[in-house]
């Protein structure tokens, strides 16, 4: 087994390394490659160096979808884990200690199955309805509950709200995957831990903050840097939901956006594509960052 342990590894490596240097690394090349170029997406490739960088850094739209993006980054993973955190400790712990247990809140078990729901849509659907939810007219039905003798709001048509629409949503289609996901590793932890904390007089907080969260750190983790990644992309809401894509005058635009309708519909195949290595370094880095700084000495249970 020794003498044959190295080719036995490669046999069952070489297919899918060769896959992925074949769909992803090979992608990103080209992409790289593109960005340097004036290529319309079809025809000859025509080299112009770094002028497409430079295009982007005088384009206003492009400032104004970063500002975009870093109000999700900052906004979407902080909301979605303190819901979800929260609701999963309700229905594992929120019961209190009774009967020799650690229980959820009374009917727990539903509760998860309403939670999870939203993660049984596709984002188009999602995206579909939140756009009648969020309508800026009296056929809005939001603004349907209102009089009708009051002003309805304008919601995605207003710039100021737009993209308080988008995020809104997106936490309300994340925030049962990661009650679910948190639940699980709630479930990990031996009960003995939070008995023997009851018994101390521990509160529902102090379990919470002393137990919960130290021993689900590395869960956490994860969940920022999935939800941070996320928060980059946000194409198929803002490409449905709003007005105009990405309006009112650019106020819900996205770089993900920009680089669909740079690429699809104004043929700028290599401005899209330099956007797109924008993308690809902020989105690398924020994942380095992040695990980076949250990285902290394991609890173990």
């Amino acid at each position: 087994m020794r003498r044959g342990k190295y080719p036995f590894i490669i046999g069952f490596l070489i297919v899918p390394v060769a896959l992925y240097c074949t769909f992803v690394v090979a992608a990103y090349l080209q992409t790289f490659q593109l960005s340097l170029s004036s290529w319309s997406g079809l025809g000859p490739i025509e080299y112009v160096g770094f002028d497409n960088f430079t295009k982007l850094w005088h384009d206003e739209l492009f400032w104004k979808s970063i500002r975009h993006n870093i109000f999700l980054l900052v906004l979407l993973p902080i909301v979605t884990i303190i819901l979800a955190m929260v609701f999963a400790f309700l229905l594992n712990v929120g019961g209190g200690h009774r009967g020799g247990t650690t229980r959820g809140v009374w009917g727990s078990k539903v509760y998860r199955v309403i939670f999870f729901f939203p993660q049984l849509l596709a984002l188009a659907i999602v995206a579909v309805i939140f756009g009648r939810v969020f309508g800026p007219d009296k056929s809005g039905m939001l603004n349907g509950l209102f009089p009708e003798s009051w002003k309805p709001w304008l919601f995605l048509a207003d710039e100021r709200y737009a993209m308080l629409c988008i995020l809104i949503v997106l936490i309300w289609q994340a925030v049962g995957f990661y009650v679910v996901l948190f639940s699980a590793g709630m479930g990990s932890i031996p009960a003995e831990i939070y008995e023997a904390a009851a018994l101390d007089g521990a509160t529902r907080i102090t379990l919470f903050f002393r137990i919960t969260i130290p021993l689900l750190w590395n869960t956490v983790q994860v969940a920022w840097v999935y939800l941070g990644i996320a928060a980059f992309d946000a194409f198929a809401l803002v490409n449905i939901m709003t007005v105009d894509r990405g309006g009112p005058n650019g106020a819900s635009s996205v770089l993900s956006l920009m680089i669909y309708r740079n690429a699809f519909e104004f043929s700028q195949a290599g401005y899209a594509s330099a956007l797109g290595v924008v993308l690809f370094f902020l989105t690398l880095t924020f994942a380095a960052l992040t695990l980076r700084v949250t990285r902290r000495d394991s609890v173990e249970a």
